[in-house]
């Protein structure tokens, strides 16, 4: 994609100048569109469709579908990011990735909707997740192209309040078009398009005088390494994304299962009630986003936002393995919402605080973004095994590990010195 045209005019500098709230707000909806498009069938299309090709035994499709479309966007995140790094076209270097990966997405969802085999649902969820982290890639390296340092805690939080906004209108989309799924797999998709196509209509795109380094084998090797050695702070980082995506996908990725097999609900009662679920969990996300981000940004402290949200997270899956009813449900997702609101809210500008290459971010920001992926295709395994322990539909079990891994995610934290 390099060539020698020049840089659109809309590009910038390195960033210094605050962004206005008018760029937040459409690089919210950029991210909003993509993860409509994409968590949509992870938390909720993907278990009905597992339903209606397996009934007797659905946690099989899951388990086997979404870790493979998962290995896809473990590869693809670091490598589109660095592709993003050196493009150079007269549109800028981040909108093609953008709008290629968005109008992929959406043609890799209608074949999911039509798919008739797990082989063929297989093949369809990894192109969609190769086309969704072409557009994430790119997305994220534009955020840290155009956010100034002073700005990122808000801006993370945007991030994060956009990500969750899409979980909770995935859900209720759901619940109308429960009965139709290949309507409920495409809409997310163009929802996506539409909400990408704004922001890279108004969104500036800066390509930097130096030229792309030339690609070489040991370049693509090192688009899914960053020295954790070298840079500590960053490895540190890495883990503690690892490990709270890793807790909380253990449940997710089960949620729907998790009503239906340890609360005993219906289908038809347990899509409402995870609707609910996520409508309590955003609503306590956006109170902890509401401050958490800015409050970061003044007192320049991001650690203990970080670490201490994590270590709530963790409380918050353990109380599920005590629920016995919906209103106990409601409450732990109440506690995980407040949390996850903090911590997404600030890890964000953590990350980017400490990345290796402030000017050729797309690269270290893909390999962050494996520890957002590779979970995806980890969880899903790790949750039949503990899923399988005494006989089967273990959910304490699988609740109390998400719980310790979330912990572990609170301590790595702690020892990272290049942010307070």
């Amino acid at each position: 994609m390099a060539t020698d045209l020049p840089a659109h005019p809309s590009t910038t500098p390195i960033p210094a100048e605050p962004v206005r709230t008018w760029y937040l707000g459409v690089l919210g909806l950029a991210q909003f569109g993509i993860f409509v498009a994409i968590l949509s069938p992870v938390f909720i299309s993907m278990q009905l469709k597992a339903q209606e090709m397996n009934p007797a035994d659905p946690a099989s499709v899951v388990g086997t579908v979404l870790p493979i479309g998962a290995l896809g966007a473990l590869i693809a995140n670091p490598v589109f990011g660095a592709l993003s790094d050196a493009t150079k076209t007269r549109w800028g270097r981040r909108k093609p990735w953008l709008v290629g990966g968005i109008s992929a997405l959406l043609a890799g969802l209608a074949w999911v909707s039509a798919s008739t085999s797990v082989l063929m649902l297989t093949l369809a969820w990894l192109v969609c997740q190769l086309a969704s982290n072409a557009a994430s890639a790119a997305l994220i390296a534009s955020f840290a192209d155009n956010v100034p340092e002073a700005q990122r805690g808000r801006a993370s939080s945007v991030f994060a309040l956009a990500q969750n906004v899409s979980i909770l209108v995935g859900s209720y989309g759901a619940v109308l078009l429960v009965h139709n799924l290949p309507v409920l797999f495409v809409v997310p998709g163009i929802v996506g398009v539409v909400c990408v196509v704004v922001y890279v209509l108004v969104s500036p795109d800066r390509i930097p005088d130096t030229p792309p380094r030339p690609f070489s084998f040991a370049r693509i090797i090192g688009m899914f390494w960053t020295n954790p050695i070298k840079h500590p702070d960053f490895g540190l980082a890495w883990w503690s994304r690892f490990l709270i995506i890793f807790a909380s996908m253990l449940f997710a990725t089960y949620r729907l299962l998790y009503m239906q097999d340890h609360l005993g609900l219906k289908a038809e009662e347990a899509v409402p009630a995870v609707a609910n679920g996520v409508l309590f969990y955003t609503i306590a996300l956006m109170i902890g986003t509401a401050v958490s981000g800015w409050l970061s940004d003044r007192l320049r402290h991001r650690k203990i936002f970080v670490a201490g949200s994590t270590f709530v997270f963790g409380v918050g899956l353990v109380m599920l393995a005590f629920v016995d009813s919906v209103g106990g449900f409601y409450m732990a997702e109440v506690v995980m919402g407040l949390a996850f609101g903090i911590y997404a809210a600030v890890d964000t500008a953590l990350v980017v605080d400490v990345l290796p290459d402030a000017d050729n971010p797309g690269k270290d920001l893909g390999v962050m973004n494996i520890a957002n992926s590779l979970p995806q295709s980890l969880a899903p395994a790790c949750g039949l095994l503990l899923l399988g322990i005494g006989g089967g539909d273990n959910y304490p079990a699988l609740l109390w590990g998400a719980g310790i891994v979330s912990l572990v995610g609170a301590l790595v934290v702690i020892p990272i010195r290049g942010v307070r």
